[in-house]
């Protein structure tokens, strides 16, 4: 591999994914989701991210085990696994690990830093460009997933979503602290974000029961 195949926007691999979630988590950000879904070109630079493993974490969907529902989750690493959830929202995980042990990252927030117009467009009501794309069901909305995206392969360079590397962040830049709205496993240290970044959610913590959050 180059120099140039290993910089910056460029599609990431599968063993670049194929790791423990705690891990992964930092590594994403900073990377960038691309979505070429609709009539444009949405990225999202990734500024906080959330580590979900699997029959060892009381948060995770794969807690119990292997479903149709979280079916995605169990691997090959770098697929995209897309839930609904409440009823009304999309939340978007990136699969990590290797084939048949479940792990993934939920996307929490981004910046966009290409397709400005067109995430406005898809969120209208946000406060202000660091809001576009904050909060995990939002940012799943500007960039245009559903259902049907559930499975996309980040990795293939002709898949409508691609996960694009990104600067390394400065390990100084980085915190760390609980998962957010959890009620299992609330006070585990694996929500990743760069510090000052605009687009990083507010903290609440977990105060009532509810379904696991995520992948």
């Amino acid at each position: 591999m180059t120099e140039q195949s290993r910089g910056p926007g460029r599609v990431m691999t599968r063993d670049e994914l194929a790791v423990d979630p705690v891990d992964l988590a930092r590594r994403l950000l900073g990377c960038a989701l691309e979505s070429r879904l609709g009539d444009g070109v949405v990225r999202v630079r990734l500024a906080e991210v959330e580590a979900y493993r699997g029959l060892d974490d009381p948060a995770s969907h794969c807690y119990r085990g292997r479903t149709p529902r979280n079916d995605v989750m169990w691997g090959p690493a770098g697929h995209l696994y897309v839930y609904f959830v409440y009823g009304m929202h999309f939340c978007a995980n990136v699969v990590g690990l290797t084939d048949g042990q479940p792990g993934a990252v939920l996307v929490r927030a981004g910046e966009v830093v290409e397709g400005q117009d067109l995430a406005r467009r898809r969120r209208p009501t946000a406060r202000g460009n660091g809001a576009v794309a904050k909060g995990p069901a939002v940012l799943t909305s500007v960039l245009g997933l559903d259902r049907e995206h559930n499975g996309v392969d980040l990795t293939d360079p002709e898949s409508p979503v691609v996960l694009l590397a990104g600067e390394p962040v400065p390990a100084e830049s980085v915190r760390t602290g609980p998962r957010v709205g959890v009620a299992a496993a609330m006070d585990v240290p694996w929500r990743f974000w760069i510090d000052g970044s605009p687009a990083v959610s507010t903290y609440r913590r977990g105060g009532r029961v509810r379904a696991r959050a995520n992948g």
